[in-house]
């Protein structure tokens, strides 16, 4: 009986147990698991959209800008520490394309030179005046008049060729007694370049004239008048520039890495927007043995036939120079426009998975361009992809991503510092976070982007003003551009994430306009303007002005970091430097 009871004891004790495992053993499970989602919610991290180096483990306000702070990424989906990942929305709003690195022949490429015309020097001559006097009366009215050689120029009357003449009517009475003093008398007129037949006559005559002729001693276009009808003037004074146009010359800047790609003699094709559809032939006939430091450029000169008056001096031509040759013939080449640069180093970025939008940075060497293509003589290989449109767009993810990127070498998103993507300050680097974290343009009614074009407007009325070196016009423009920005109606934008990014670019834009208005210094202008092209180069990333704008690159430029601006046309006219490097630079992006 004992042993019964005891196995029945034991039975239950057991079916107690099992009873007890199944009712609370689940729930302690789901507890754990309740409490292991509890453990993983408090991993999560808050950023701000304004301030990416935020970062908190719960919600709350942005300790910076009072903003509502918002869930941050998480995990790193398997990329290396040097990569970083765009969707394949943000690929197709920012129009970023790739192309795969492949070797190219180069022999047999054209290269394309930006120049000037210029007067013509060895034809050019300096009309002056032979004796001293006053110009009784000038018969050329204006600059661009043509004239003739033998043509009358002016009437000066003159008190020493006056008085000369008197001597010459003394001199010829005494010629049979005095024919030394008469010689001399006479080769003195000649030096003042009066004609046997004028001094004849007055010798023959015996009459004195009080004012003479002067005639041109070339044909030619009146390109400056030195004096008007009234001055006094010295002997050898000049009177008139003449240009003879009737050949013009060409100058063209060249890098100092193509400089082995010419020579005297070569054949070079030029063309003007003034005559779209027509070539004009030319020749090199002059290099200029001495280097620009300054743009790292020598001038190259071409010798135009001008016999139709086709080209007018300070005319923009292009050269297009056919047959560049390179001694490897086969080359490694990738397109220019992929390409950025820091003043130290040339970086592209590189496709890393051919199935998805993964990025990384690569340093590259590069060798001569050609075109628009440069030798790349370290850093790449065949079958490597690179992005070669929105490459300015990519580098901005890399910032705003701490990952490394074209003017930061270590990664790491607080140390962007002064010298950011663009020469920007780090916050107007950080502002590009919709465009660069959320990859995407924001949706804004259409009332906005023409109100923000006409401030686009304004902004390139102000760099034409520094391209023309105008101060003045700088200010006024930039005047212009505050006005106008202050009609920009942020009501427009009701999505709250537009509106605070306008509210921060807009005070952006402000400060470098204002700072730019209040100066009259072009240099100081120019440093503002740097800042200034970067807030308008992410307003019209983000917004749009219903427009196809350039974004363009000089990597000379604020001292060889390089240096953006915007622009509504194709050819490089540059800002920063004006007549002193007009063409240097590329365009680095298209924004739709």
């Amino acid at each position: 009986m004992k042993n019964n009871k005891l196995v029945i004891y034991i039975g239950l004790l057991a079916v107690g147990l099992l009873l007890g495992w199944l009712l609370f053993g689940g729930s302690s499970k789901k507890e754990a698991e309740h409490d292991h989602n509890d453990v993983t919610e408090t991993n999560q991290m808050w950023t701000c959209s304004m301030h990416p180096q935020i970062m908190q483990p719960e919600p709350g306000d942005c300790p910076i800008c009072g903003m509502d702070l918002i869930p941050a990424e998480s995990g790193s989906d398997g990329l290396l520490a040097d990569q970083f990942k765009l969707t394949e929305n943000a690929m197709a709003l920012a129009n970023i394309q790739t192309t795969l690195v492949g070797k190219g022949n180069v022999d047999g490429a054209t290269l394309k030179l930006s120049g000037k015309i210029a007067e013509n020097e060895e034809s050019n001559a300096v009309q002056v005046s032979y004796f001293s006097g006053r110009i009784e009366r000038l018969n050329i009215s204006f600059t661009g008049e043509k004239v003739s050689k033998g043509q009358l120029l002016a009437t000066i009357y003159s008190p020493e060729l006056y008085a000369a003449q008197q001597e010459l009517i003394t001199a010829a009475s005494l010629k049979e007694t005095q024919p030394a003093l008469y010689k001399a008398v006479r080769n003195k007129l000649k030096l003042w370049k009066l004609s046997e037949n004028q001094i004849n006559q007055i010798e023959e005559t015996g009459k004195v004239k009080e004012n003479f002729p002067v005639y041109a001693t070339v044909s030619g276009t009146v390109s400056e008048k030195l004096v008007e009808q009234g001055d006094y003037v010295k002997q050898g004074q000049p009177l008139l520039k003449i240009a003879n146009l009737n050949t013009v010359w060409a100058n063209f800047d060249v890098y100092e890495n193509q400089i082995d790609y010419f020579k005297i003699g070569q054949e070079v094709v030029v063309t003007t927007n003034a005559y779209d559809n027509k070539e004009f032939k030319g020749k090199v006939d002059f290099i200029n043995p001495v280097l620009n430091t300054k743009t790292r450029t020598v001038t190259l000169r071409v010798v135009l036939n001008n016999n139709e008056d086709i080209f007018k001096p300070g005319m923009f031509v292009t050269a297009n120079i056919d047959g560049m040759k390179n001694e490897s013939k086969e080359v490694l080449t990738i397109p220019a426009s992929a390409v950025l640069w820091t003043g130290e180093r040339s970086v592209v970025y590189l496709k890393t998975n051919p199935d998805q939008p993964v990025f990384e940075i690569r340093e590259v060497k590069l060798g001569n361009q050609i075109g628009n293509e440069y030798e790349v003589l370290e850093g790449l290989f065949i079958g490597n992809e690179i992005v070669t449109n929105g490459t300015f767009t990519v580098d901005a993810a890399a910032q705003l991503q701490g990952k490394k990127s074209m003017m930061n070498k270590g990664g790491g998103k607080t140390t962007i510092g002064h010298e950011g993507h663009l020469g920007m300050d780090s916050n107007a680097s950080k502002k590009e976070n919709n465009y660069a974290n959320n990859n995407a343009r924001l949706t804004v009614p259409e009332k906005f982007q023409e109100q923000l074009k006409v401030v686009y407007d304004d902004y390139i009325n102000l760099k034409d003003a520094l391209v023309k070196e105008d101060s003045k016009n700088t200010s006024v423009n930039a005047t212009s551009l505050l006005n106008n920005l202050s009609k920009v109606d942020m009501k427009l934008l009701s999505d709250n994430n537009a509106h605070t990014h306008w509210m921060s670019l807009v005070s952006d834009i402000k400060s470098s306009a204002t700072s730019i208005s209040k100066t009259s210094d072009i240099k100081g202008q120019r440093d503002h303007f740097k800042h200034l092209s970067s807030h308008l180069i992410n307003a019209v990333q983000l917004f749009g002005v219903k427009e196809k704008v350039y974004v363009e690159f000089c990597p000379m430029a604020d001292n060889n970091n390089g240096a953006y601006w915007l622009s509504k046309e194709e050819k490089v006219i540059n800002p920063y430097f004006g007549s002193a490097m007009l063409t240097c630079g590329e365009v680095k992006q298209i924004i739709e």
